[in-house]
């Protein structure tokens, strides 16, 4: 029981499946994620604890992002082991259909790529992003924008920008490639296996460069809530 209930409410395991996340994260990697935190907005409103611009998030298929993506099949004796993994925690079902991407933009934001060497634009506020997989360019072949990303929802991208079917592909689907915070399964936040990769994922510096907000939210609604967010954020980290 006690192993359900962390599954069901603390912590899963979700082992990568793809080279999108490189180099932050490796085919094979298995991360920690944090289900709790997306719980708290249901328990406690008056607490944002909603997706945050810089986080890595393990997410459900919106709709059609993995499509033509076939489950391979496996005998009786694996499928029964990752049974029993996936009933602890220690690996998802083979049923689920999730994606792993770092949040990009949030609800109210306006995000755009021009393209080439052009940065990635948040609300006019062009980010350095370190993490990109060496040789990457911030938007690869598909530049977007600018659009306004709609309340309640998240624009993702891996980290590995030539090798992600993100936000940036599903432009034709429903949300226009956003993914709502509903289907957010929790934030990423330990890499746990194999050990000598053993290290946390905290979001990055250029995600909290002043003026980041300032399109997001009015001067007078920013200041009242800037203390206990920015509280409610170091804890988290």
């Amino acid at each position: 029981m006690l192993a359900l209930f962390i599954k069901t409410c603390l912590l899963q395991a979700f082992s990568i499946p793809s080279d999108s996340m490189q180099n932050t994260l490796q085919r094979g990697d298995r991360v920690l994620v944090d289900k709790l935190t997306p719980m708290a907005d249901k328990l406690t409103p008056w607490v944002d604890s909603s997706p945050k611009r810089g986080e890595v998030v393990v997410f459900h298929d919106p709709g059609g992002w993995l499509g033509e993506t076939a489950v391979p099949e496996s005998g009786p004796i694996a499928r029964g082991i990752q049974a029993a993994l996936s009933f602890i925690g220690l690996m998802p079902s083979a049923e689920e259909q999730d994606l792993i991407k770092r949040v990009i933009a949030v609800g109210g934001d306006t995000v755009e790529c021009k393209g080439g060497d052009n940065p990635v634009k948040v609300n006019g506020k062009a980010l350095d992003e370190p993490y990109l997989y060496p040789g990457s360019t911030p938007c690869g072949d598909k530049p977007f924008g600018p659009l306004k990303v709609p309340e309640g929802r998240i624009w993702v991208l891996g980290d590995n920008r030539q090798n992600s079917l993100d936000s940036r592909y599903h432009q034709d689907l429903f949300g226009k490639g956003t993914v709502s915070e509903e289907n957010v399964v929790g934030r990423a936040v330990v890499v746990a296996w194999p050990v000598n990769r053993w290290s946390t994922l905290p979001v990055p510096e250029t995600f909290d460069r002043p003026g980041l907000n300032a399109a997001a939210a009015p001067p007078a609604l920013g200041l009242a809530g800037a203390v206990p967010i920015v509280l409610w954020r170091r804890r988290r980290k």
